[in-house]
């Protein structure tokens, strides 16, 4: 098992808040409008970077050449801010096939999942993310999530991973405490909590920072709270955490971004429009937002 002496992190720009962006529908297809509307609000307001194509973003229900174009969209309106893009998949060939077409866009990275629904060995999943990795002209953002993959990444195995030059940053939703207090002990992976509820715990603890999707709404408070946390300021942090709780316990009320959407329509920032079989958010959970 590799050392888990706290060594210093060999990249500095996965850290701050970063949004995992939704993907603006209307009438069926991508609202690019919305989209840049959206990045540029979001990058005036302060966050450290975007991820394109992630769960948030529905990135299942896009096609290829969606994808591509939602990238070409946020890469223009973050005018230099930094953006990662998702990649996914269960079959490895055109999972790498993907990473080469992405090597001509200038991204900050590319946020990687454990292959879905085939739930392989700790073996295979270092198989799978270093073929990645190595086929990457990028740093990889590892993304542990394992509700959606149904696979499990190990202590041991993200800590193999962080030997690797090009991987170099985790998306943390693998809900494990001890986990997450190895890696960033370790110290060679920048720890960003992908669980919004973590965000406060996790960055108190010596996280770099998080990739969220709540704080599309209320965002100059998220953007207070991380450099609060980051100066060491908890009482003063923890004040704003406290007022964000029902937020963010309303954004995950239903399954993401439903909620999330529904808040941005009534801001009159995009349409309530998800892609089936995701459903817009219940006329409950509607009003119950609307009061926030």
């Amino acid at each position: 098992m590799p050392s888990l002496t706290t060594a210093p992190a060999r990249c500095s720009v996965f850290s701050g808040l970063w949004i995992a962006l939704v993907t603006p529908f209307k009438d069926g297809a991508v609202d690019h409008l919305a989209l840049a509307a959206l990045t540029a609000r979001l990058r005036d307001e302060g966050v450290s970077g975007f991820v394109a194509c992630g769960s948030t973003g529905e990135a299942a229900a896009l096609d290829k050449a969606e994808q591509l174009q939602v990238l070409d969209t946020v890469l223009e309106a973050a005018r230099g801010r930094p953006v990662v893009m998702g990649v996914s998949g269960y079959h490895q060939g055109q999972v790498l096939d993907q990473v080469r077409t992405l090597a001509r866009y200038p991204l900050a990275g590319l946020l990687v999942s454990a292959p879905h629904y085939i739930r392989p060995s700790q073996q295979g999943l270092l198989h799978w993310f270093r073929a990645i990795a190595d086929a990457s002209t990028v740093p990889v953002v590892l993304y542990d999530i394992p509700y959606r993959t149904g696979a499990t990444l190990a202590t041991e195995t993200l800590l193999e991973l962080a030997a690797h030059p090009r991987i170099q940053a985790i998306k943390d939703c693998g809900g494990n405490l001890a986990k997450t207090q190895a890696l960033i002990a370790d110290g060679r992976l920048q720890v960003l909590t992908g669980e919004d509820a973590q965000i406060f715990n996790t960055l108190a603890l010596g996280g770099a920072g998080a990739i969220s999707a709540c704080a599309h709404w209320q965002t100059p408070r998220f953007v207070e709270l991380m450099g609060l946390l980051h100066a060491g300021d908890l009482p003063g942090a923890r004040h704003i955490w406290q007022a964000l709780q029902p937020w963010i316990e309303a954004c995950f009320a239903e399954p993401n971004p439903a909620p999330l959407k529904a808040m941005l329509a009534h801001a009159g920032a995009i349409c309530n429009e998800l892609r089936a079989p995701m459903m817009a958010a219940s006329p409950a959970l509607v009003q119950r937002l609307r009061t926030l």
